[in-house]
């Protein structure tokens, strides 16, 4: 694929208003162009690996998100005071919302992601539902505008008919999100829809839509140049959930042919041009079992998944969110666009998925990442890492390619096995049992896929925690071994303390 090469661009210094591991991600995508990069950090974040990574880190606050990684004002001040040309939201936090948008404009900084207006027309999920009708793609029935009161939800759900889920109208990721299968689940349900959306994008309007029973979430990845080009980069499967959040993501899904893949992709760019979007961005749909789709949401920004794109199409997303925020067209055609093989990725979360998914913050003690041919680490711990409390459970994702799907399933188990995390639980142990799973392999599941074979793995809890001890001890035992022979090396202090190459310590509140 031709490829037009990034030369002198005007962004030559980032600030990343993120954490975790889509900072790394942004902060090795920027290295590789020859851009340097600002990092910022609430106090929980001190010694997080972006921090450490990044040419340049600020502290923005306490680590409440909003107090810190949720204050405009705060990141445009560093943003500003650090010299850099161009902002990277990331995912989650504000990189679906306006006001920073503009505040950055406003500042004459450069936000690499679609514009304020586009944001507004598609990130507003009601909004992005009327644009959709007046296209006339196909949509889950539902409210188009947020539902003002009580009363009011009351009333559209009675038309609507339960079940139904509550849906922030802002953001993504799962949060704000409720299923709702009777009238007398509502309040409750709305209330905390609203105060998950509030805490997690900083507005609490949501709207109701019907709940298809079991459908497939499958979602298309599209890029759009300032120069009028739209293309799309294929589907990705995404039926694989918990709680309305994404464990394993696949691309190609197991069940688009060519010609579906076509018609959604048409979908896909059509709404994308209607809404003026310029940047990377993700059309997400419903799919029934008769393959009939229906259009659900856009994600105005990186999805966590894109790995599994990247890995099909040779096409790295972050550097072409920097090309396209430099104003450069895309410089191929979707003629150009072709997909190779299979990509699986599967999030491990610290939490303890026999727990009721509950956060597993703490010191990591033991960690060994997977490796070898065609594996690919995505991750924001280390070896000594303390996972705060404060912020989404993502510790890594663990993205594989296969030259077909039976063969990606097959690298992705063996990476499982070698994948270690010790001091915290994770999702690893269910994880390995899903692509392990006959259904799994064979391409039958939906969105209710976990609920299914969660019962029947949780009889096995006991033996997969004990076998996570011994693991634990085995580790803590050849950590402690290798000490003994191996002295410290005296540069460690620095590391730790977070001291580092182009650190600055100037306080912003």
């Amino acid at each position: 694929m031709a490829r037009r090469a990034m030369t002198a661009p005007a962004i030559r210094k980032v600030l990343v208003a993120n954490r975790g591991e889509i900072a790394v991600r942004v902060i090795r995508a920027c290295r590789e162009q020859g851009i340097a990069s600002v990092a910022v950090f609430s106090e929980a974040d001190r010694e997080a690996l972006h921090v450490l990574m990044a040419d340049e880190a600020y502290p923005i606050g306490p680590p409440p998100a909003t107090e810190s990684y949720l204050v405009i004002d705060k990141l445009v001040a560093v943003a500003k005071a650090a010299g850099a040309d161009a902002v990277h939201p990331g995912y989650g936090f504000l990189a679906e919302n306006a006001a920073f948008a503009e505040a950055c404009a406003a500042a004459g900084l450069v936000f690499v992601g679609p514009p304020p207006a586009a944001i507004r027309a598609l990130g507003d999920k009601t909004a992005a539902r009327r644009i959709a009708r007046e296209l006339g793609v196909p949509m889950v029935p539902g409210t188009l505008e947020p539902v003002a009161s009580d009363a009011e939800a009351r009333t559209m759900a009675r038309e609507l008919g339960f079940p139904l889920m509550i849906k922030a109208a802002m953001g993504g990721g799962g949060k704000g999100m409720r299923l709702v299968r009777q009238e007398s689940e509502l309040e409750a349900a709305l209330r905390m829809a609203r105060n998950e959306a509030g805490a997690a994008f900083g507005d609490s309007a949501v709207y109701l839509e019907r709940y298809l029973p079991e459908p497939r979430h499958i979602e298309v990845q599209i890029l759009a140049d300032c120069h009028g080009n739209v293309l799309h980069l294929g589907e990705r499967e995404c039926s694989i959930q918990r709680r309305h959040q994404k464990l394993v993501e696949e691309s190609p899904s197991p069940v688009v042919d060519s010609a579906m893949r076509a018609r959604m992709g048409e979908a896909a760019c059509r709404i994308a041009k209607a809404a003026g979007y310029v940047n990377a961005g993700t059309i997400e749909f419903l799919v029934d079992p008769e393959k009939n789709f229906y259009f659900l949401e856009v994600n105005t920004r990186l999805q966590v998944e894109h790995p599994v794109t990247e890995m099909v199409t040779g096409i790295d997303l972050v550097r072409e969110q920097l090309r396209i925020a430099a104003e450069e067209p895309l410089g191929y055609t979707q003629a150009d666009v072709t997909w190779r093989g299979a990509a699986i990725e599967c999030r491990i979360n610290a939490e303890d998925p026999f727990g009721g998914w509950l956060p597993s913050p703490g010191t990591i003690t033991g960690l060994r990442a997977a490796t070898g041919p065609w594996v690919r680490d995505d991750s924001g711990a280390y070896e000594g890492y303390t996972v705060p409390r404060f912020y989404d459970t993502l510790l890594a994702k663990l993205i594989v390619w296969g030259a077909d799907r039976p063969a990606a399933i097959d690298r992705m188990a063996r990476a499982l096995a070698e994948y270690k995390i010790v001091g915290v639980r994770t999702t690893i142990p269910v994880l390995a049992h899903i692509v392990a799973h006959e259904d799994f392999r064979a391409g039958r599941f939906s969105t209710a896929f976990l609920d299914r074979v969660m019962p029947a793995l949780t009889t096995q809890r006991g033996r997969l925690r004990s076998v996570a001890v011994i693991a634990a001890v085995l580790a803590e035992y050849e950590r402690l071994g290798r000490r003994t022979i191996v002295e410290t090396p005296a540069t460690s202090g620095a590391w730790r303390s977070g001291v580092h190459p182009g650190w600055r310590s100037g306080t912003w509140r």
